[in-house]
């Protein structure tokens, strides 16, 4: 097998239940030239973490105000970055603990300002509110779940609904509004069928992602971790001074063990 083939073979835990298997192999050859050329121009894989949430923050302000088109644009210039930053890391030879904890901090922001900017944009409707939050909850608890399995050194769970189909969905429903509502203008439909394909990718995420996540937890719940073992202790002997061996003599003459040297160490 060629190098190049061998760069793009999606592990099982890169693998998706919604994505389709080629489209994942596709993209992540298209993006791994696009990380060779970053590296070629001296850009680091830190940079590009840093510039993602700052997009990513830009798209929820636009979010707020209901600007989908640049919102979207906004959204996938930070969505792919978020998933060369990584590549770039591996190939440059820079992956490091800092570097991948920044990437995890980074990517709750980002879904934080995405779903936290269409939640302050629906805060006068009572359901879409409510719908926009629990996709944030469950894709926060999917992330939650892969986090706990790494950190009691398990195999993480299988599940649908991860970083990259959540952004996925996202990405897609708010590209589709602005052509949708464009499509139903002046039509007889209700007006909240123009931001449909919104409606369905939140749905979409706040369905599967918590039903991910409970299977998730259900399934570490059932692992079974060997407890540590714990080191018995004993304690060191009192060290005992050469004043305390010394023997005295009573009022009659008697030999009596020094006073001192009977206290309890």
């Amino acid at each position: 097998m060629s190098d190049a083939s061998a760069r793009i073979r999606v592990s099982p835990a890169r693998s998706s239940l919604v994505l389709p298997r080629a489209a994942l192999d596709t993209a992540l050859w298209c993006l791994d030239y696009v990380a060779r050329g970053l590296i070629a121009l001296g850009v680091t894989a830190n940079a590009i973490t840093v510039s993602s949430v700052f997009l990513a923050a830009i798209a929820g302000a636009l979010l707020c105000f209901g600007h989908f088109g640049w919102a979207a644009v906004a959204m996938v210039a930070a969505s792919l970055g978020d998933a060369l930053d990584g590549l770039v890391a591996r190939r440059s030879g820079t992956a490091s603990v800092a570097g991948a904890l920044l990437d995890a901090s980074v990517d709750r922001y980002e879904e934080f300002f995405f779903l936290g900017g269409l939640a302050i944009y629906f805060h006068e409707s009572v359901w879409a509110l409510a719908l926009t939050l629990l996709a944030l909850s469950g894709s926060f608890m999917v992330s939650y779940g892969s986090a706990k399995a790494e950190a009691l050194g398990v195999p993480v769970p299988p599940g649908a609904m991860r970083r990259a189909e959540r952004a996925v969905c996202l990405c897609a429903g708010v590209a589709s509004t602005p052509v949708f509502a464009w499509l139903v203008q002046g039509s007889t439909l209700p007006p909240w069928a123009a931001q449909a394909p919104l409606f369905a990718a939140l749905g979409l995420v706040a369905v599967v992602a918590n039903v991910s996540a409970i299977r998730r937890l259900r399934f570490l719940a059932d692992v079974k971790v060997p407890a540590p073992k714990l080191a018995i202790v004993r304690p060191l002997p009192v060290p005992v001074a050469a004043d305390d061996l010394e023997p005295e003599s009573d009022s009659d003459g008697q030999v009596v063990a020094a006073p001192h040297a009977l206290r309890a160490p």
